[in-house]
Parts: C-alpha cells; sequence; structure tokens
C-alpha cells in the first residue's frame, strides 16, 4: 500500500492552492478503498476527486484519499433508454462527450463543469436549465465507518438546489463510488430556454438543434466566460444564486428595473448572485493574487500564489457587501475547507 508523506495538494484542486497533505494515497479499486477505511494508523481521512468544489485553506492533517476509480458500462437499456454505470473517478465533461459520441442525450446542457462524476450528487450540480437529478438513477456509496456500500436512489438523496443529503445528514459519513443516469437513446428533450443558449444556437444558423449543437453551444457560451482552471485556478461558480421573496425581489427592482431574475414560483424569484457582486464594484478586481474574474463576478480565481485564506477572506467580503447593499444573503456553492 503506498502511502506517501507530505504530498502537494496543488494538483488536486482546480484552486490550484498548494497546500499539503500530511499523508496520501490514490486510490484504483473499491477493495483497495475498504483497506485503507481500515487502517487504524490513520484515523483522520480526508477524500478528494476532482477538486473542482472545494477551498483548501490551510495543510491537511490526514491521511487523504485520492478517488480514481474509473469505468463506464451498460447495465440497462431499450429502443429509447440507456441506463449507464459511471465510476467515480471518471471526468464529468469527458463523461458528457462521451454520451455524445453514444448519441445519448440528458446531459449535454451540463457540458464543461469541472470535476469527477463521484461529486456529482454531492453538489446535484446544474446548468443551463438541467439539474443532475433530471437523469440520476442511483448512485451507490462506501459508507466510511463500516467499508459496506450502500445505494441511494433520487428520493433518498434528497436533492435541492445545489444539495443533497450527502451536504447534510450523510456528510463526511460515504464515500460516493459510482453514479447510475438514464440518458436518452432517441426523442431527446431538447432544453435551449435557459441562459444565451438559443442566442448562442441563432448566431450560427442553428433552427433544430441536436444534442450536439446545445453541447457545442455551452461549451461556446461558458469558455466566452469562465477561465479554464487549468489555466487561472478557480472553482466555477464559488455562490449559490439567491432566491428571495417577491416583496424583496420588487424592492430591488425599483431601484434596478434590469435586474436579471428567475421566477421560482409566484412569490420567490432567484436573482443571478453574480449580478448582485457586480452591482458591489467587485468585478475584475484584484486583491493580491486572489481576485474576482473580469468575465464573470461569480466567480473567484487565483492568480497565482493566493493562499486558500485569502480567497475566503475576498469571499466573506462579497457576502457583507451584498449583504449591506441588497440585504440578501449569498452563500458559497464551493465546499470550504477550513
Amino acid at each position: 500500500m503506498n502511502i506517501q508523506e507530505n504530498i502537494s495538494l496543488k494538483a488536486y484542486n482546480t484552486f490550484g492552492i498548494d497546500v499539503k497533505a500530511k499523508f496520501f494515497i490514490e486510490i484504483n479499486g473499491l477493495a483497495q478503498l475498504q483497506k485503507v477505511l481500515e487502517l487504524k494508523a490513520y484515523p483522520q481521512k480526508f477524500v478528494v476527486s476532482g477538486g473542482s468544489n472545494m477551498l483548501l485553506t490551510k495543510d491537511v492533517d490526514a491521511l487523504v484519499i485520492h478517488i480514481n476509480l474509473r469505468g463506464i458500462t451498460i447495465v440497462d437499456e431499450n429502443e429509447d433508454e440507456v441506463v449507464i454505470k459511471v465510476m467515480a473517478g471518471e471526468n464529468w465533461h469527458e463523461l458528457v462527450l462521451w454520451s455524445l459520441d453514444q448519441g445519448y442525450g440528458g446531459i449535454e446542457n451540463l457540458s464543461l463543469i469541472p470535476g469527477n462524476t463521484g461529486t456529482a450528487p454531492i453538489q446535484n450540480i446544474g446548468a443551463y436549465g438541467v439539474e443532475l437529478k433530471d437523469v440520476f438513477e442511483s448512485c451507490t456509496a462506501m459508507e466510511i465507518a463500516t467499508g459496506e456500500l450502500v445505494e441511494f436512489d433520487t428520493e433518498a438523496c434528497e436533492f435541492g438546489y445545489r444539495d443533497s443529503i450527502f451536504k447534510n445528514d450523510a456528510k463526511d459519513k460515504y464515500i460516493i463510488t459510482s453514479v447510475n443516469l438514464k440518458l436518452t437513446k432517441r426523442d431527446h428533450q431538447i432544453n435551449t430556454g435557459y441562459g444565451a443558449i438559443e442566442d448562442e444556437l441563432k448566431k450560427n444558423g442553428i433552427v433544430y438543434p441536436t444534442i450536439q449543437d446545445v453541447s457545442n453551444a455551452v461549451i461556446a457560451i461558458r469558455q466566452s466566460k469562465l477561465p479554464d482552471p487549468k489555466e487561472l485556478g478557480n472553482s466555477g461558480s464559488f455562490f449559490k444564486n439567491p432566491v428571495v421573496s417577491k416583496k424583496t425581489f420588487e424592492k430591488i427592482k425599483k431601484v434596478h428595473p434590469e435586474v436579471p431574475s428567475y421566477e421560482v414560483d409566484k412569490n420567490q424569484f432567484k436573482i443571478p448572485a453574480g449580478w448582485l457582486i457586480e452591482q458591489c464594484g467587485f468585478k475584475g478586481k484584484r486583491f493580491g493574487d486572489a481576485g474576482v474574474h473580469e468575465k464573470q463576478a461569480l466567480v473567484l480565481v487565483n492568480y497565482g500564489n493566493a493562499a486558500g485564506s485569502e480567497i475566503l477572506e475576498l469571499a466573506q467580503l462579497i457576502h457583507q457587501e451584498v449583504d449591506r447593499k441588497f440585504k440578501i444573503r449569498i452563500h458559497p456553492e464551493v465546499n470550504i475547507i477550513k
């Protein structure tokens, strides 16, 4: 068993924060994972996969377990649908591209989301009108205390907006090892009504888009405003879009008639957190090597050597200013490791 000491985690988190793991091991199989969880010599354990949804603010005084379980298999199919089992270490965007190559639809709107498949249910990842729960069948997770494999269906996962049981009652109790998704093989449901997808399709003269066209549009939109973590450290959207009451929304609209919004129901509206942050003057601002991206205020970035604590301080400052100006509290989408 190859357990290493004092390993930099810079390559294992998309913010590119250079902190060290006291101990580190890469997991390539379920039996290996079970053995590692049984190790009494390392009582403190910390799990990482794609590292796309966390902010490390200090060295990790634990055994860091890097989940690198790979493989995609078909577990069920008929003429219309297919259920695929995706191991937790598979890169999410590569999975989207693979599904498109097979002609499978359902996750094209989730193109270019960073991270690995195993963390997708934790966050109930979503973009451009689609969430993971829309195609989710089940996931298998290993209970950390016992090493036993447990299956969670959609109901058991308790999905919410960027939320699940794995961020609440089951937090730090399970390691997701695989995810089952149900995708369409024909009669795909094309979803172009959210964001700028329709504009991007029109720009390219596409009237009757395919799932590949939708994916290409999403990729183009994301690349136009979101930085590549390989080039500029970031974790995508740092904050959740807040949902506010109709009364609060109408107060803001009186002062800012141009406020973008999405009606959740007749009494609630979702306001883009990026717009709120931009109105507070943070877009493009830099504080040392920590900053707010120049094209998308929802994205906090590491310009090179920012400490995780510096990114966190900036996030707290933004939170305070949005609360002061709009009386709205925005909450991190990113998991902050203190």
